[in-house]
Parts: structure tokens; C-alpha cells; sequence
């Protein structure tokens, strides 16, 4: 069963970058998936930041985030990355990857169709 681990988070200060990572756990590629990056901050819905196609390559991003993260795979498609860049402290949140099993060429930034979630890392940005 596919279990997804994200890596990278930590404590930055505003206008800096971190780089989230997601993986299988057993490190098989995620080819047949769409993986997706969610966020949480306290007291709020999670929401959907950006998601990626591995098949396909075809990306979406919320509106918060365009502009300023990336999202991509590795060639050997076992690793989703999020690279966040000019950081703000409203990005502060518990962020997640989780699989949309569907294997579609395109992807949608709705938790609702996602059946496989990691188990969070945090980022904060504070000075």
C-alpha cells in the first residue's frame, strides 16, 4: 500500500525559500499518480497549494502560490518536490503531499479526490 513521507519543512524568516520533498516510503516511482501539496494553519481548512501529473508533467497551482512555488518530479519519478521561494509568514502551515490514485494527465488541487496523505511537515515563517 503506498504510504507517502514529506521532508524539508523547518523555520524560515520571510523572504526565504525551503524545499519540501515527497517520497514513498518504500521508494517506489509515483508515476501512476497525480501527487498534490495541501496546507493546514491553525484554526483554518486545509487547503490546496499546487499538484503535479507525474505522468504527464502538467502542474496547477493555487493562487497564493503562483509565482512564487514550484512544484516538480524527479526524473525517476519517485520524488515530488515544492520549492517555496520569497516566503511570508501567512505560509505558515502544516503541509502535506498526499496521491490522487486516478493517474490522470492532468491534476486538480482538491483534497476531496487525494486518497493517500502523508503525515505533515511543518514550515513557519516568522523573523
Amino acid at each position: 500500500q503506498l504510504q507517502l513521507v514529506e521532508s524539508g519543512g523547518g523555520l524560515v524568516q520571510p523572504g526565504g525559500s525551503l524545499r519540501l520533498s515527497c517520497t514513498a516510503s518504500d521508494f517506489t516511482t509515483l508515476d501512476s499518480y497525480a501527487i498534490g501539496w495541501f496546507r493546514q494553519a491553525p484554526g483554518k481548512e486545509r487547503e490546496g497549494v499546487s499538484c503535479i501529473s507525474i505522468s504527464s508533467g502538467s502542474t496547477n497551482y493555487a493562487n497564493s502560490a503562483k509565482g512564487r512555488f514550484t512544484i516538480s518530479s524527479t526524473r525517476a519519478k519517485n520524488t515530488v518536490y515544492l520549492q517555496m521561494n520569497n516566503l511570508k509568514p501567512e505560509d505558515t502551515a502544516i503541509y502535506y503531499c498526499a496521491a490522487d490514485l486516478e493517474g490522470m494527465d492532468y491534476c486538480i488541487i482538491d483534497p476531496l479526490v487525494y486518497a493517500v496523505w502523508g503525515q505533515g511537515s511543518q514550515v513557519t515563517v516568522s523573523s
